[in-house]
């Protein structure tokens, strides 16, 4: 398996959502590893509403995650200095 995650860490909130989507995208890859199978199974689930915010849920889960490594990008510093 090639090693492409080195951290969590991300400089904006915006380049944590992406992570949080790659994760995804890499989950999907990990667990169905035959391009060809993804590419044939897309456009079935692709228009399909559970589908789609089932994928919503798993990129939210990993955005929890990311946000969570990043110590909410130093929210928390700026409530607690309040």
């Amino acid at each position: 398996m090639e090693r492409w995650i080195k951290n969590l860490k991300t400089a904006t909130p915006q380049e944590g959502f992406e992570l949080a989507i790659k994760l995804a995208q890499k989950g999907i890859e990990y667990t169905q590893p035959s391009e060809s199978i993804r590419k044939k199974l897309r456009p079935k689930y692709s228009r399909d509403a559970d589908s789609l915010i089932a994928a919503s849920q798993v990129i939210a889960i990993h955005y929890q995650t990311v946000a969570a490594a990043n110590n909410y990008w130093g929210m928390n510093t700026r409530i607690n200095s309040k």
